[in-house]
């Protein structure tokens, strides 16, 4: 109870907090520039000026805490990449050079390439064509509804569902993955799917695409909507196909949207860690970079923290 005490006195002094700021700020700015008592022309310099001085007065706050917070940390960040692991002698480019001659980095960095190639753009592209699929449909809806439900599923708990569906078992055994199984029913032999380099990361890659492609599709089928319909009327009225009418006149009034979708599916892909850790922990040539940072920064320190207290016992 003291802990929900302290939680909601903290948000209710957050709250008043900025009310206090932006009706205070507000009042100063009118008692600095006012627009009663004055001449016609005075009141109007003021108003533009209390106008272009209001929008700085609001985000000033969130600006300073973005920076403070976030651009800041990212200089000083760079600043003591070019120190030592003190952070006191200037060694130059000798931390650069020795991670990129760490074959692990290299890997990480190799994956993450990859899979900023093929999710935004498979995601992107999927979306897309069934948004033209299930429009054209009765059932369209309800299709699209399906698709989008593993938007609700958390990342970990989408790689518990692929690890059944990747799931592997000795040849001879009963096979209870989803993928083993089909390939076995067609007289195939089964696969550790996870363990087999360069395709590991594209069976990682599709449970990603998977999540994203719902997400793709909502936004895709607003833009779609909005485009006017007399636009497709004249080119079927000119003779233009389906696949024509898709690709050189739908496509091309939907490049903001398409932007949109590529963008922010491009960013989760750059943070690309709860699959990967959930599925093969980096395993099998599959480490991205935020897995090996985490690694890095706290498997390692543990390991190293204990081995500093075992040779401090003996």
């Amino acid at each position: 109870m003291e802990q929900l005490y302290y939680s909601l006195m903290v948000m209710l002094l957050g709250v008043l907090g900025c009310v206090f700021y932006f009706v205070g700020s507000n009042w100063l700015l009118i008692m600095l520039f006012p627009i009663k008592n004055v001449s016609n022309h005075k009141m109007a310099k003021n108003i533009r000026t209390a106008t272009m001085i209001r929008p700085w007065l609001f985000l000033g706050p969130a600006l300073f805490f973005l920076g403070l917070y976030l651009v800041y940390p990212v200089f000083d960040s760079l600043m003591l990449s070019f120190h030592d692991r003190n952070g006191e002698e200037f060694v130059g480019l000798a931390n650069y050079q020795w991670l990129f001659q760490d074959s692990e980095f290299l890997e990480s960095l190799t994956n993450n390439l990859l899979w900023l190639l093929i999710v935004p753009v498979a995601s992107t592209f999927l979306g897309l064509v069934i948004v033209a699929l299930t429009d054209q449909v009765r059932w369209g809806n309800i299709a699209k509804s399906l698709i989008f439900m593993p938007m609700a599923i958390s990342f970990i708990g989408a790689s518990i569902i692929w690890k059944f569906v990747y799931d592997y078992r000795a040849e001879g055994s009963e096979q209870i993955g989803v993928l083993n199984a089909i390939v076995e029913f067609f007289g195939g032999t089964p696969q550790a799917w996870v363990t087999i380099p360069f395709w590991n990361d594209i069976l990682l890659m599709v449970i990603l695409i998977w999540i994203q492609t719902g997400f793709a599709m909502v936004i895709l089928s607003v833009a779609l909507r909005g485009i006017p319909e007399e636009t497709v009327e004249v080119a079927v009225l000119d003779g233009a196909n389906g696949v024509q009418i898709f690709f050189k006149i739908l496509i091309p009034q939907i490049w903001g949207s398409i932007a949109v979708v590529w963008t922010t599916i491009t960013i989760l892909v750059l943070k690309v860690f709860d699959i990967v850790l959930a599925m093969t922990n980096g395993q099998w040539s599959t480490q991205v970079l935020a897995n090996m940072m985490f690694d890095w920064m706290f498997r390692e320190a543990v390991i190293l923290v204990e081995v500093r207290l075992l040779r401090s016992l003996l």
